[in-house]
């Protein structure tokens, strides 16, 4: 019997950067901003509680919704993305869910990340390896990817609220961020 040695043809990109971008800081004052999208109804829920916690410590919420991606509405949503992203300091994106939900929360998520803002991009765990391998091939091998548990759209709003409390001090924590600067001297 013959033997094949299969090689990877995936190649590195010479101009990656592995960097996770800056630390978000301290929250209080901030603008931070929402990426959702048409399909996650539980990552509206998860948003929706996030951004009362952050909205407490003295942060401004805002939030951006992606739609239709292709044609013109695709071109209007990519000029729609880019000036959200110039009102904000911290960009929290998600919800990679799915295979195209993951390929375009990644793709906005590395926008994010070259316009030099503290960039988090939520996905579930079934979407965490595709995630960061998309993440690798748009060049931002480093992006941060905050990972939620699977299923979730699956749950009702009561199920979903949980979830959204016991994963936010991760997620504080994988920004680098803080509620106050009193946390963050201790």
């Amino acid at each position: 019997m013959a033997q094949v040695k299969v090689l990877d043809p995936t190649a590195s990109r010479q101009d990656d950067n592995a960097s996770r971008g800056p630390d978000a800081g301290v929250i209080a004052g901030k603008r931070i901003g929402f990426r959702l999208d048409q399909i996650w109804r539980c990552w509206d829920w998860i948003s929706e509680v996030w951004a009362a916690k952050l909205e407490a410590a003295g942060a401004q919420v805002s939030y951006w919704r992606s739609t239709n991606r292709s044609g013109l509405e695709g071109e209007e949503q990519a000029q729609s993305l880019d000036a959200w992203l110039q009102t904000i300091d911290i960009a929290i994106l998600g919800l990679a869910n799915c295979g195209s939900c993951t390929g375009w929360t990644v793709r906005d998520s590395v926008a994010a990340a070259n316009s030099g803002i503290p960039t988090v991009a939520v996905a579930t765990a079934n979407f965490e390896e595709f995630a960061h391998v998309l993440a690798k091939r748009g060049g931002r091998s480093g992006l941060r990817v905050y990972v939620l548990p699977y299923p979730l759209n699956e749950l009702s709003r009561e199920e979903v609220h949980p979830v959204a409390e016991a994963y936010f001090e991760g997620l504080l924590s994988l920004m680098g961020a803080s509620l106050t600067r009193e946390e963050q001297a201790a």
